[in-house]
């Protein structure tokens, strides 16, 4: 199987701050992650002024300022993330964007990326969505607290304008923070999977070590995941990231699933093979048999070791006359 691809989701996590940023570059790679993944916006063009933060914003902020206060004081500029993108290439891990208006969208196709993400916000997002498309690389869309009727319009729209079939991952993924395990429902991956025959990954919200690596078992080829270097960090995103130390965990165990889960193809294991003549079983003499005697329920059986004949030949030879002498235990 191919191999995963783990995202560690910086997002916002940088808290404004540059030098921050560059730290959890240096974490997340650390941990194991194939890329970092931030979110470029411009918070005039894509929150109204008075917009109230959401419950676990507010939460985990505790902080009584509107949503559009909050996002401007994490907002980077177009400079800095060209900044964080060479840092990336510098430090070999892959850099991500997650565009939330046209004008971030231009830029962040400036850097050129392996993937273009459409957020789960942003899935009734037109004008976004068509301009997307039209660049016809390869877009990973993110399905939180979306209708199976959202998904197939946002697909028919992708392609519609341009986007073609072998370019589009699908997220399945659960917008609560933290995510209540009863809520996961993993076997979206296998309906996304059959429905739509593409690609398909999973963005994980939940505090569980064990959901990401269920989700590829079940066949996520993408895994994302929120990461920060300080749960207690002040902003609204921290606490339900991984720290590093639980990020390495998660990283550890999905490549662990990828070796269990193998090729597909049933066969016998150099690791095993040696235990094989040593648990079949061959034909073997249950009394003394003489040359000439013949082959009876009664004088032969089968038992291990697997270095005789198989029992697969037993009623073949049954009634057979032997051409040797056998004692006790002998392999016929």
């Amino acid at each position: 199987m191919n191999k995963v691809k783990i995202i560690a989701e910086i997002g916002i996590n940088h808290n404004g701050k540059i030098s921050l940023a560059k730290k959890l570059i240096l974490s997340a790679k650390k941990a194991g992650a194939d890329y970092v993944k931030f979110q470029t916006f411009i918070t005039e063009d894509v929150i109204t002024s008075k917009l109230r933060k959401a419950d676990y914003q507010i939460k985990n902020t505790k902080s009584n300022e509107t949503q559009y206060e909050m996002i401007k004081k994490l907002q980077l500029s177009f400079t800095q993330f060209k900044d964080l993108k060479k840092f990336c290439d510098k430090k070999g891990i892959k850099f991500l964007s997650t565009a939330f208006d046209l004008k971030s969208l231009k830029f962040i196709i400036s850097l050129n990326p392996d993937y273009i993400k459409i957020p789960s916000g942003e899935i009734n997002n037109l004008p976004l969505i068509k301009a997307i498309s039209k660049l016809n690389k390869k877009t990973i869309v993110s399905t939180g607290m979306c209708s199976m009727k959202e998904v197939v319009n946002t697909i028919k729209i992708l392609r519609k304008y341009g986007l073609k079939k072998d370019k589009l991952t699908l997220l399945h993924c659960n917008s609560e923070y933290p995510t209540p395990l009863n809520d996961v429902n993993l076997n979206v991956i296998k309906t996304f999977k059959f429905f739509f025959n593409t690609t398909v990954g999973y963005s994980d919200h939940t505090a569980s070590q064990e959901v990401p690596v269920a989700a590829v078992a079940l066949g996520a080829s993408i895994i994302e995941k929120h990461f920060t270097l300080n749960n207690n960090f002040k902003g609204p995103d921290h606490k339900m990231s991984f720290n590093p130390i639980e990020f390495s965990r998660m990283v550890k165990n999905i490549r662990n699933t990828e070796l269990l889960l193998g090729d597909n193809k049933k066969k016998i294991t150099s690791s095993e093979n040696k235990n094989k003549k040593l648990v079949r079983r061959s034909i073997v003499a249950m009394k003394k048999i003489n040359i000439g005697d013949k082959f009876t329920h009664k004088n032969i059986g089968v038992k291990r070791p697997g270095y005789g004949l198989s029992p697969m030949k037993y009623f073949d030879i049954l009634g057979k006359h032997s051409k040797k002498n056998y004692k006790i235990d002998d392999l016929i």
